[in-house]
């Protein structure tokens, strides 16, 4: 394999200060994050101004960059509101500004010059003389439009100036770059402004026209029926692939998910992109890249609940569609909390995420080198009363039965069964 001299971006997804915390603990190299108004995650948290310029600060203190998310479809009444917003991200300083629409970038380009622009997926960028035209506008990275394959990407890398980004994990939309009205048709809730229902995840019925009333049944299971639902796109097999292509950076998608599964994927993702680089591989060499790769199929697994595909990657539109037979939340990990701080090598206080009890096994993921499992032989609360059951959003004093490492920040996954 021919590994690029610059090292591949991981860039994850931000949804509030938390998940940008979780992000950067767990690795990122930069991250994505939006105000609370022009982005395509409206329900997401988000950021007020002064909450950005603190995320901003706190990424770049600890070396990761940040890129601010304006790819809304605005109407014309909103130039002034967009005017104004740019003008508080030159005082804030991300490092870029990820745009969809001309307009925007007319306006961006004018107002804050000295910021690169990326440009966002809705773009539904596709061809190399496309990508040429939005090169000419200033835009310094692509982030590819999710219907195309590997060797169409490694073309755009190959004979364009810009930089190729692409989404490599999360949900897909039934339109694939986004540009979908079924929201807006159904629920009057525009996806293309950031307030899309998801009805692609609804479940539904077939009608037949001379038999108004009837439904007729559809193969399904316990989640509901899946017309345009597609897998969860996952390329943790690929990545030495996707390096080798050219491409910039790697993005997970996600900011309205929890930090479970920002935790879980960029952890994953950063300990296979670091696999690909000699100077961080480590000693035990193929035995324990083998055992890592089992441990990411396993974490990745717990928080799909659609399983896994490889999207149009790899020219296989069969690859997308339901997975009718698996249950990713039958087995595996189930989200327990997040370390707070470590009072010994066994003792510590965590902030329950779910209902947790004594003797519960739960698994601690670092955000280096392989989790670590352990029982709790005793909670405490804040008050040193001793309690069997912790409640989610409940801080306790953990004793486990072993040194089990970790550090602030750490997720903490329990077991489905903890029989063994």
């Amino acid at each position: 394999m021919h590994t690029p001299a610059q090292k591949i971006e991981l860039l994850a997804p931000a949804g509030n200060f938390e998940k940008l915390v979780t992000a950067i603990h767990y690795g990122a190299d930069a991250v994505y994050l939006a105000g609370k108004d022009f982005s395509l995650r409206n329900f997401s948290g988000n950021f007020t101004l002064e909450e950005m310029a603190g995320a901003v600060c706190y990424a770049h203190e600890n070396n990761v960059r940040v890129y601010v998310a304006l790819n809304i479809y605005p109407r014309t009444a909103e130039e002034k509101e967009i005017t104004a917003f740019l003008g508080h991200l030159g005082d804030i300083g991300p490092d870029a500004v990820i745009i969809a629409d001309p307009g925007v970038l007319m306006q961006a380009k004018a107002i804050i010059p000295d910021i690169p622009v990326h440009l966002s997926t809705q773009a539904n960028t596709t061809s190399r003389q496309n990508v040429l035209f939005w090169a000419d506008q200033g835009v310094v990275r692509i982030n590819a439009a999710r219907e195309l394959s590997l060797d169409e990407i490694k073309t755009l890398a190959a004979k364009t100036p810009v930089e190729i980004e692409v989404f490599v994990h999360g949900a897909m939309c039934i339109s694939y770059s986004g540009r979908c009205l079924l929201s807006s048709f159904m629920a009057l809730r525009d996806s293309n402004r950031g307030m899309c229902a998801h009805p692609c995840r609804w479940k539904y019925a077939v009608v037949e026209e001379q038999r108004p009333g009837r439904y007729m049944p559809l193969v399904e299971d316990d989640r509901g029926s899946y017309i345009f639902n597609s897998k969860d796109l996952c390329m943790i097999d690929h990545v030495p692939e996707l390096i080798e292509s050219g491409i910039r950076s790697l993005k997970i998608e996600g900011r309205m998910k929890g930090i479970n599964y920002v935790a879980t994927t960029v952890r994953a993702y950063r300990q296979a992109i670091d696999a690909c680089y000699p100077s961080r591989k480590t000693s035990s060499g193929r035995a324990s890249h083998a055992a890592a790769r089992t441990d990411w199929h396993a974490s990745l697994a717990a928080v799909s609940p659609r399983g896994y595909c490889t999207g149009f990657y790899f020219n296989d539109p069969e690859a997308v569609l339901p997975n009718y037979d698996s249950d990713a939340r039958a087995t595996g990990f189930r989200f327990a909390g997040k370390l707070t701080q470590k009072i010994s090598p066994d003792r510590f206080v965590m902030t329950a995420g779910n209902k947790i009890q004594t003797k519960d096994r739960l698994r601690i993921l670092p955000a280096q080198g392989p989790a670590v499992t352990f029982r709790i032989l005793e909670m405490t609360s804040e008050q040193h009363q001793v309690l069997s059951v912790a409640h989610a959003g409940t801080p306790v004093v953990v004793q486990a039965d072993r040194p089990m490492g970790g550090k602030p920040h750490d997720i903490l996954q329990k077991y489905d069964s903890t029989d063994n």
